[in-house]
């Protein structure tokens, strides 16, 4: 990467910085709803080579971009000065500046194998590897929370985004061999094993290769729905409705919120769930919830598609223990808890599903709960 760098712009790097994707095991659509979410890091990463700049000036290249430099006055960023992938840096160094942060220019040189359109959190990763970088870059006072909220604060304001919290904060604050239990409302969280290796598991990754893009409005549409559900409901946010209140609630809301608010109540107590069977060890019980979290999010929340769906089908009958749609929904990847001895067989009856479907061949790979966010050098 230091040669390429130095191809680029002509100067010699000062670091090297990465930030992981993410899959979540179990929380989809909680964390705007003020919830909990159950995140893993991927060994998958944004990897940022990195030095700062004297004269004000930001420019950005990307090995798996179009063989440009893009090129801004860090003083000019603004809300839709930027378009396209660069966006996502670029609102990084605007929103520090923006949050009274004395930071200048910057020569940023990405890599990436964090999968895009696939629901992975690549766009997270590219914000928080660049906000870890410009942290040590200029000296910034910076928790690895505070690096999470700041960059939910770009995709949110500068790229347009209206996301939750939790793709941020997993990337920088997952820790290897764990999952990030947090409850989005306060930012509490603690770290949860989570080794299903040590009990002849694996966790299957199966990207169905239907682009997940959060910024074409179907997003916005659910959490909107939320939101009204929750104004109609006289609450600050869904997760304010305890389950034992969930019957009583949906009988008040129009039909097409009553579901939605289903979802996240019951989703909620999944993950809840989750991390007590997790703190006892008992991986293998997980799989039950991790299918009953895909039924919600495909029945009531209606954000799955054919492919996930086919894929979860196809995965469980092939003998994995559960499985569900990971991320904001609309095409991405899907995860699957598989006894690592019939491994090969699910990934290649879910292939053979997806032939006989006529879709796309999925890409399927393994992950283990991998470090957020940091300097590699």
């Amino acid at each position: 990467m230091s040669d390429d760098f130095q191809r680029i712009f002509g100067t010699a790097p000062t670091g090297v910085w990465a930030a992981p994707g993410r899959v979540n095991l179990i929380g989809e659509h909680t964390d705007y709803n003020e919830g909990f979410v159950l995140p893993i890091a991927l060994p998958h990463a944004v990897r940022l080579t990195a030095a700062p700049r004297s004269d004000g000036r930001l420019r950005l290249y990307s090995a798996q971009g179009d063989d440009t430099t893009t090129d801004v006055a860090v003083a000019e960023l603004a809300p839709g000065a930027v378009a396209g992938w660069a966006a996502y840096p670029a609102g990084v160094v605007w929103t520090l500046r923006e949050a009274g942060h004395r930071v200048g220019g910057a020569d940023l040189y990405f890599e990436s194998d964090v999968p895009t359109g696939a629901g992975l959190s690549s766009s997270a990763a590219l914000e928080v590897v660049v906000a870890a970088a410009y942290r040590d870059l200029y000296d910034l006072p910076l928790t690895q929370s505070e690096l999470g909220l700041l960059c939910q604060r770009a995709e949110n304001v500068f790229v347009g985004v209206p996301c939750g919290v939790m793709d941020q904060m997993a990337s920088a604050c997952c820790t290897d061999g764990n999952a990030l239990f947090m409850d989005t409302r306060d930012l509490s969280q603690r770290q949860v094993p989570f080794r299903p290796a040590e009990r002849g598991l694996e966790l299957l990754v199966i990207d169905t290769k239907v682009k997940h893009d959060l910024g074409d409005g179907a997003y916005a549409s659910v959490r909107s729905g939320c939101e009204r559900a929750a104004a109609l409901l006289g609450l600050r946010a869904l997760r304010d409705l305890p389950a034992e209140g969930l019957p009583a609630a949906l009988a008040e809301l129009p039909p097409e919120l009553a579901p939605v608010v289903r979802h996240v109540v019951t989703e909620d107590d999944r993950v809840l769930r989750a991390v007590e069977l997790l703190d006892k060890g008992e991986f293998g019980a997980l799989g039950p919830i991790l299918t009953a979290g895909h039924a919600s999010l495909r029945d009531d929340f209606k954000v799955s598609c054919a492919e996930t769906d086919l894929a979860v089908e196809a995965a469980v009958a092939a003998g994995a223990l559960g499985a569900r749609m990971t991320g904001g929904g609309f095409g991405g990847s899907v995860i699957a808890l598989v006894p690592a001895g019939v491994t090969a067989a699910v990934g290649d009856a879910v292939t053979a599903a997806f032939e006989r479907a006529g879709f796309r061949t999925p890409v399927l790979f393994t992950v283990a709960a991998s470090q957020g966010a940091g300097r590699l050098s």
